[in-house]
Order: C-alpha cells, then structure tokens, then sequence
C-alpha cells in the first residue's frame, strides 16, 4: 500500500513517525493557523463541553489521524509535506453538526460591494462546507501544493462516526439546555 512519499516512509522505515501527530500542530502561515483557530473556537467548546477535555484530546487525535490517512490515500504519491489543523477541526465540525444540528450559526455574506449576515442552522452551514471540501476533492489534480481536500473529508467523516462513542448525552442534554444551542436558528 502506497500512502505518499513522507508519511509512507514515517510510517514504514522507521523514518518519523510523530509526523501523523505533529503535522496537526504545524501551519503554512498566520493566515492558516488564524482560519482553523476560529473554526475551532466557534465549534470545539461545545464539542469538548460534550466529552470533557480529556475525552476531547483523544477524538481530536483521532480525526486528525483519519484526516492524514484519508488524505495519503487520496493523493499517494504527492511529495508536498502536509500540515495544519483542518483535518481534526473538519472532525470536530462533523461531531458538532450530529450535536447541534439546529444551532444558529452567523455567517457573513460578501457580493461585491454588498456585504450582510445571515444566521443559519449548523448543519446547512457545515453541509455547504462539506459538499465544497467534497468538490475540492472531485477536482483537484492530487498534484503540486494546496488544500488538503481529502483531510477535510476524512476529518468530517471522522467526527460524524466518532462522536457516537466519545459524547455524553448527559452533557449534551445539559448543553443544549443552558446554552441555547437547541433552539431553532429562527427567531
């Protein structure tokens, strides 16, 4: 089995294998690690308030292991090194759309000069986002640097099936309870 050049090695020869950790903790630009940060700080706290902090570690792990996976798989023979957090956080966002699937989510508009914002319930927010990681992955060459589509899919994917095992529906309950994350994105 082919899984690219640097993970392949990493995983295989001995080579470093804390690569599938540590490319999670590494970003190409304060750009980068700025977008995964505020996708995380929007959707981790309930994920993690839904697991505890401990529990939380484990399944961001896990996604991001599934994110890297399914990425070398998708592109194997892609020599381009891998870093960032969005595989994981695609996780986390799958795990909060199985959640919270009716929480309001803000988001900005921008046409042009038109600029507005929309709330929306999270799961057509993270649907839209899936289905364009999705087109990512339809039409990207596999070749050369850029977005690490596949990640994001796997990291979503991840966090879909994980969530099931890692959450308690006591802290769910208490969540959607007090927080107002249950109630309906209409006003």
């Amino acid at each position: 089995m082919n899984l690219g050049p640097e993970m392949s090695y990493a995983i295989r020869s001995g080579g470093n294998p804390w690569s599938v950790v540590t490319h999670m903790f590494m970003h190409g630009g304060w750009f980068h690690i700025i977008g995964n940060m505020w996708f995380l700080a929007i959707f981790g706290d309930n994920v993690e308030d839904s697991m505890g902090p401990v529990r939380f570690l484990i399944f961001y792990l896990l996604c991001g292991f599934a994110a890297a996976f399914t990425q070398m798989m998708l592109a194997p023979d892609s020599g381009v090194p891998m870093v960032g957090a969005s595989g994981a956080i695609g996780g986390v966002m799958g795990a909060y759309v199985v959640l919270f699937p009716r929480a309001p989510v803000h988001m900005l508009v921008i046409l042009g000069f038109f600029i507005t914002r929309i709330v929306v319930p999270a799961f057509l927010m993270l649907g839209y986002w899936f289905l364009m990681q999705l087109a990512g992955v339809a039409f990207s060459t596999g070749s050369g640097g850029g977005v690490a589509f596949g990640a994001h899919v796997g990291g979503f994917i991840a966090g879909l099936v994980l969530i099931f095992p890692f959450r308690s529906m006591d802290r769910v309950r208490r969540i959607r309870l007090h927080s107002g994350v249950w109630k309906s994105w209409r006003k």
